[in-house]
This record gives C-alpha cells, structure tokens and sequence, in this order.
C-alpha cells in the first residue's frame, strides 16, 4: 500500500512479501521507488526524502505487541537503503496499514495497536477511531503541512529515551563544543544535533528552499554532524540518515521553538514527529545550547507546540518526579492513497 502517514508518505510492505536477506530487499526497494535519478520517474518515490519512506510490517510474536514495524529510508541518490532510524509519521500509518491487511483485532469505538518499532526496540501505542469496527480517515483533525483534515491517529510512545543511541545525552554532556559552537547531542525516540540558529549565522525562520540552496551553511552543518556521530555512539554517520540537525530559534507564534532541521542533507518542510520530541526534551534542560531561546510552560503533562516552516507540532510530554520523560503523545492523521502491486 501507498500510505499517508502524517506529513509524510511512504509504500508499506508485508514482511512476508519481501526477501529475508536484507541486501536483497534492499535492491527491490530501491528498484521500486526509483532512482538514481532526481524525479524518480521509473519508480514510485517522489523525488524527496518525505516520499521515499519504507514500512515493513507484520504480526508480531510478541503478547504485549501487536504489530512489528521496521522502518527503511531510501536514499535514490545513493541506491542505499538506511534502518538507522525510527520514523514516527510513517509509525501514524502502520495502524491504517493493521487494520486493513487484518493483521489485528478491530474495536468500537476506538483501536488501540501496539507497535515494536524493530528499528529500536521502542514502543509505541496507536489510538485510531473505528466506529462499529471500521477504521475512520474522515474527520476534523488538521496538522500542519498536510492539506485538509482527518480522522485523529493518538500516538503514545512509551519509554524512548536513548532509543538509538543508548542514553538520552549519548555524549554523557548536555552541551558539547564542536567546531567552536555549542550544541546539545540527545536521542529522545531520534538522534538529534540541536543548535541556536543565530550561531550559523541565519535567523532560523528561512523557508526550507533557501536553506536547501546555502551550499556554505549545508557543508558547516555536516561538518558537525559528522564529528557528532561518533560522540553520540552512531559511530561513522556519513551514510546514514541521523543523527538530524535541528536549528532552533525563538518561536514566533506563542510555541516552545521555531525549527529548521536537515534530515541530514535536505532541509524538513515541517519537522520529524520523533525529532520534535527530541528537540522539545532538549529545551527541558536549562543549560542546553537551545534552553535560552525556548518558551517552556510548567505542569505535568506538558504541551509544547513545536514550530516549523509549515505551522507547528503539538507535543504531549508526560514527566515523572524527577522530570524524566516517561512517555510523548502526537497527533498524526494518515490516509490510505492505494492498494496494488509493484512491478521491480
């Protein structure tokens, strides 16, 4: 299936109809989105990193588990195919995708699927509208950078602290100094390298293109994040896709953070739902290299609305007595686009 999941999209495999040998389901990914060329016009992918996003899902042998779900990010590029991350709009998909395929029980009026995100072992737990046992796409839900509304997709992700790198602050510090600049290194569900904007010399609130176009700017931030790898235990991140650098600077419209992020080499046209939940967990600490410029409210839950180019990110951080986070809830919406066969 094609899916909608958030503010992304991505073709969503049964395990079972893909190779077991993962260098030979890498070939056929890679062949069925397309590449290397630009537009991608001999396969499916559409020409960006947000539509060139993999889900291989099954049923999960697991009694507290519902569903298994890896998730593969194609590089056409390259003609590479990265399980180094988790991603959480595609996670908003795999319920629509269960429900579906029959992989799971149906209940009215709400579904709850429980989800191993096998990328890391992380949970998550989807809450879906299905009314008299159907699931719901129609609906009153807007998120930013998706036109239109739907039906409300509850993500509760439990404990994801250190999901990727193995420690919240995988660099054991909660501020780094790399090429002169101060940067906070944290994997709350993503492996992320945040930094105040104004330090690279932008104000944080340019549109995704003229980033994607400052070729200086785009050489200065992969210089830190290749030194970041290493520091946060990802070890050599030439080739992969995390850690993300999130550019941060003060929210303009009454939110935590505005952000800009590179997903590592293209600028995001909104932000990554896990690398929200990173960012906001780093503006928590208040000596991070963004604390300074962030908004934070008091109480517990928290709501904190993450700000990008596109609108902004509601996030839900649930906090223990010691101000652990113990659990982040998005709303995602999602859509089935269509159901067939790819010929590779």
């Amino acid at each position: 299936m094609m899916i909608r999941g958030g503010s992304s999209r991505g073709a969503y495999f049964h395990r079972d109809d893909l190779p077991v040998e993962p260098a030979a389901r890498d070939g056929v990914l890679v062949r069925a989105m397309g590449g290397p060329d630009p537009l991608q016009v001999d396969g499916i992918g559409g020409g960006h990193p947000l539509t060139n996003k993999v889900a291989v899902v099954s049923a999960s042998s697991d009694a507290d588990v519902d569903i298994d779900y890896l998730f593969l990010q194609v590089d056409p590029a390259s003609e590479t195919v990265s399980d180094a991350q988790n991603c959480g709009n595609i996670l908003a998909g795999v319920g629509l995708y269960a429900i579906a395929e029959g992989l799971v029980e149906v209940e009215d009026p709400v579904s709850r699927v429980r989800v191993r995100m096998l990328n890391t072992g992380a949970i998550c737990h989807l809450e879906m509208e299905t009314p008299g046992g159907v699931s719901q796409t129609l609906g009153d839900t807007a998120i930013d950078g998706v036109p239109g509304t739907g039906a409300p997709i509850v993500c509760n992700y439990l404990d994801i602290a250190g999901s990727a790198c193995g420690a919240l602050l995988p660099t054991g510090n909660v501020v780094d100094e790399i090429d002169g600049l101060r940067v906070t290194c944290i994997d709350n569900g993503m492996p992320v390298v945040a930094i105040l904007a104004e330090d690279l010399g932008i104000t944080g609130r340019e549109r995704p293109e003229a980033l994607d176009e400052d070729a200086a700017l785009k050489a200065r931030l992969e210089a830190i994040r290749l030194q970041a790898g290493p520091l946060m235990k990802l070890g050599d991140v030439s080739k992969k896709s995390v850690p993300k650098m999130c550019m941060v600077s003060p929210a303009q419209q009454g939110g935590l953070i505005m952000t800009r992020t590179f997903i590592p080499h293209v600028c995001h046209k909104t932000i990554g739902v896990l690398g929200a939940v990173s960012a906001a967990k780093a503006c928590l600490f208040a000596d991070s290299s963004i604390a300074g410029v962030a908004i934070v409210p008091t109480g517990n839950p928290r709501l904190v609305d993450v700000e990008h180019a596109a609108g902004s990110l509601r996030v839900q951080l649930s906090l223990d007595q010691i101000g652990k986070v113990t659990g982040a809830g998005i709303v995602r919406t999602g859509r089935i686009l269509f159901k067939g066969e790819i010929y590779v």
